[in-house]
């Protein structure tokens, strides 16, 4: 069977940025396991897997704009000190959750100045172009259940 639209997939992948390096893996853990179509996965690698079955390996390269899209400068932002009462210290890397006016946002901390802290509302991922090495291991048809909720249910996926 191919993977088309509303098939469940099994696959494990291994997600390197350009410069080569590791930023996730599903080798030697549990496939990951997914509804084609639904929007469980980033919209680039999902079309790259179109046609693909079982057994099939291939290496895809997704751009920002197909992956977690281009960086939008209005989601950087400093903001004071004085907002980050009751943590003890605060370092680049970290993330909280900032509320806005469309509801909280995850931000992460990309610099601690005298006068602020400077907070990225972008997802980490945005702006780069992901690269992936991507084995199928499984491809079947998806359950009225999983159509009607948009992911998968049971091994791999989700348990109500």
């Amino acid at each position: 069977m191919q993977i088309t639209e509303n098939t469940v997939v099994s696959m494990h992948y291994t997600l390197t940025d350009e410069q080569g390096q590791e930023l996730d893996s599903s080798v030697g853990q549990e496939p990951l396991v997914f509804l084609s179509g639904a929007q469980n996965i980033i919209d680039g690698l999902d079309k790259a897997l179109q046609g693909k079955a079982a057994g099939d390996k291939l290496a895809v390269s997704v751009a920002p704009e197909d992956g977690y899209g281009a960086v939008h400068e209005e989601l950087i932002q400093k903001v004071p000190t004085e907002n980050f009462q009751g943590v003890d210290e605060i370092h680049v890397g970290m993330q909280f959750m900032a509320q806005t006016p469309g509801g909280q946002q995850p931000v992460t901390v990309i610099a601690v100045e005298d006068d602020g802290v400077m907070l990225d509302g972008n997802h980490p991922l945005a702006g780069k172009t992901l690269n992936f090495d991507v084995e199928i291991i499984e491809v079947r048809e998806a359950l009225a259940e999983e159509l009607e909720h948009g992911h998968v249910h049971g091994a791999g996926g989700h348990h109500h």
